[in-house]
């Protein structure tokens, strides 16, 4: 019997199998989400325990790593709403200068309001924004994991693209 069918049976070898094959492949696409290397071992752990208990709704004839990518996804995203609503509203300085930072602790501050405004957005915008214009995946690789088609990432990227410019200008920061 094939490695995925015995999974889908429950065999618990087949699964260890799996977890091993695919570990590697599931954290760096979470870290590639939430770029935050001890939250993803968490949810590395997590995806798993996701496709443990889901094995029977996975269908052997389609590929475990799309599955895997697309459950990982999820509890990326999870982890990002969990942490936007728990994260308390810090107010930006408004009379930030328009100019170029003249020294080292500006630039710092502003890079600095620019990840708390790319944090702001919602988690599927952040995710879809980091995959697609941080760690540069093509769009058909971030429809698969999403289960989207590649015009609806190319909407979100333009919707976070826009929301990100917005706040930004509320920040004071040249976008």
């Amino acid at each position: 019997m094939e490695l995925l069918e015995q999974f889908v049976l429950g065999d618990l070898d087949a699964f260890e199998t799996l977890f091993h094959q695919f570990q590697h492949e599931v954290y760096g696409w979470i870290l590639r989400i939430v770029r935050d290397p001890a939250a993803t071992e968490d949810l590395t752990v997590e995806t798993f325990w996701r496709i443990y208990r889901s094995h029977g709704r996975f269908d052997p004839a389609h590929s475990f790593g799309a599955w895997a990518r697309r459950i990982a996804t999820n509890a990326a995203l999870d982890h990002l709403r969990r942490v936007r609503t728990l994260r308390a509203e810090v107010a930006l300085p408004t009379d930030f200068s328009q100019g170029t930072p003249p020294n080292p602790a500006l630039q710092r501050e502003t890079r600095e309001q620019v990840l708390q405004c790319f944090r702001q957005l919602p988690a599927k915008l952040q995710a879809v924004a980091t995959l697609a214009l941080i760690e540069e995946q093509s769009y058909d690789e971030i429809a698969a994991a999403l289960g989207i088609s590649p015009g609806a990432v190319k909407l979100r990227v333009f919707r976070a693209v826009r929301q990100l410019r917005k706040s930004l200008t509320r920040a004071g920061v040249q976008a």
